[in-house]
């Protein structure tokens, strides 16, 4: 039964994925927004929102270490898991694709990826340092990361080229008679979208949760591990969706710009109601994280894209590296 409710699950994620990601883009063209806000902004925090909500309430909610644990567990498996596994999935997506797309590089707006991934690299490696720094000055950390998620987003919607109704964007799925479709059609498409994946989500969080508990994986294995894999599926999916459709900035930027908000406001709630203090585990999907930023970084800042096969087997590798250390007993 289990198993069922998460292939249906699935489903469900998938299906709203499909209505976000259309509505999102109209929704961008409406509001006359910069294509990589549409992905790093708009798409990002709508489908960061399913895995946010299990620090969120771990740590605001739970009682005691356990429920700290699970939470700041959540809090840096989040980037781990967009970082790794949703690196591999989008690299992996444009090699099988090839034929398709005509390459298995993807071509971002340079830009944009650049801005996403530094200001990641800067949050993320603020986060971390907070576990080493006294406790009278995280507060200033935590207004550092607030402050620069707010200047992100300023500038991901000042910046870049507008959205078009030209630009690709097919038709409104709820109205696909309609060439402009009214605004209050997009907004509830998005809206209904969204609920379908939250709810998908949800279900597919319990359902993995319930067979975490039978195979008995530890509660930080589980939220480092296990919980990212389910509540990324919405970002993984809409990422997948605008890769076949040849729409890159739009891929890259829904995970980019979810790395972006996890971390940077999610790790500030972790600072400002727990301890913060970070075990090897953690500290090892920290520093993956980051040398998968970085790489990426370096390697799109030098060529102007992402090598397909580059990404995948980077983002396979350490995800997998890290899976064997943990089972393994390393970390």
């Amino acid at each position: 039964m289990v198993y069922l409710s998460l292939v249906a699950a699935l489903a469900v994620i998938l299906l709203g994925a499909k209505f976000f990601t259309n509505g999102v883009e109209w929704l961008g063209v409406k509001l006359g927004l910069a294509r990589g806000a549409v992905g790093s902004v708009l798409a990002a925090i709508g489908t960061a929102l399913p895995e946010t909500m299990i620090p969120v309430v771990a740590i605001l909610l739970g009682h005691g270490t356990a429920s700290h644990e699970v939470g700041i567990g959540a809090i840096l498996g989040a980037p781990f898991m967009l970082s790794t596994v949703g690196f591999f999935l989008a690299g992996m997506t444009a090699v099988v694709l090839v034929r398709r797309r005509g390459s298995a590089r993807l071509r971002p707006e340079p830009d944009v990826l650049q801005r996403d991934l530094s200001f990641f690299l800067a949050a993320y490696t603020l986060a971390i340092m907070a576990a080493f720094l006294p406790p009278f000055l995280r507060p200033a950390i935590v207004l550092f990361l607030i402050g620069g998620y707010l200047a992100f987003v300023v500038r991901a919607l000042t910046q870049g080229e507008r959205c078009g109704s030209g630009d690709g964007t097919g038709p409104l799925l709820v109205a696909p008679w309609s060439p402009d479709p009214h605004t209050f059609l997009v907004l509830g498409q998005v809206a209904c979208a969204f609920v379908l994946i939250l709810g998908g989500a949800k279900v597919f969080v319990q359902g993995i949760g319930i067979l975490a508990h039978q195979f008995g994986v530890a509660p930080l294995i589980f939220a480092l591990l296990v919980a990212p894999v389910a509540t990324e599926m919405p970002e993984l999916f809409n990422s997948l969706i605008w890769l076949r459709e040849k729409k890159d900035t739009l891929a890259l930027g829904n995970i980019t710009g979810a790395m972006v908000f996890q971390s940077s406001i999610v790790p500030a709630i972790g600072i400002s109601f727990t301890a913060w203090q970070l075990t090897p585990a953690a500290l090892v999907s920290a520093g993956l994280a980051l040398t998968s930023a970085w790489a990426a970084f370096l390697y799109g800042r030098r060529l102007g894209y992402l090598g397909g096969w580059l990404l995948a087997g980077m983002g396979g590798l350490f995800y997998l590296s890290f899976v064997v250390m943990v089972i393994s007993g390393l970390t």
